[in-house]
């Protein structure tokens, strides 16, 4: 890297012509293979799913799912937040996560929530510093990974009150 040589992190959509990036980085990521409605809910998400670039290389996605609560109300589930271990640490991951809360906030999402293996302290942590919280623990929740167990990780978003 040449001193003075700004680098870009940018965000881009997943698109039936890019979900190709997506399959790859969940296979170089993640400990479990997805199938297809994983890729159909991320693609149906439209904003809420996206691929990071640092300069031009894809080293990062968050695909989420929008749910319907009881009452009517959407919530966004985070299905997979992961960025390639060499490019960790440099904001890619928080500008991913941001980029999800905002929306958000712009569209009166309320609720956001994750699982995460109960050993993953680095994601843990990563969330907890985004005001996430433990609130749920689910026993034998994956299958063929060690520990099974997971923790259900919730965001409350505090929607901004509309001046009168």
């Amino acid at each position: 890297m040449g001193a003075g040589r700004e680098v870009t992190i940018s965000l881009d959509g997943v698109r039936d012509k890019n979900v190709m990036q997506l399959k790859k980085l969940n296979t170089a990521l993640f400990p479990v293979r997805y199938n297809d409605k994983y890729y159909a809910d991320a693609l149906a998400s439209g904003e809420f799913t996206k691929l990071a670039y640092y300069s031009d290389i894809c080293v990062g996605s968050i695909a989420c799912r929008l749910e319907k609560k009881e009452g009517g109300n959407i919530c966004v589930y985070i299905m997979t937040l992961g960025v390639l271990a060499p490019y960790r640490g440099l904001g890619i991951g928080t500008k991913l996560l941001n980029h999800v809360l905002d929306l958000c906030s712009k569209q009166n999402i309320s609720e956001v929530y994750l699982h995460v293996q109960t050993n993953n302290e680095e994601a843990i942590n990563f969330y907890k510093k985004f005001g996430f919280e433990i609130t749920d623990t689910i026993q034998n929740y994956y299958t063929n990974i060690t520990p099974p167990d997971c923790y259900v990780l919730t965001k409350f978003i505090t929607q901004p009150q509309a001046k009168k």
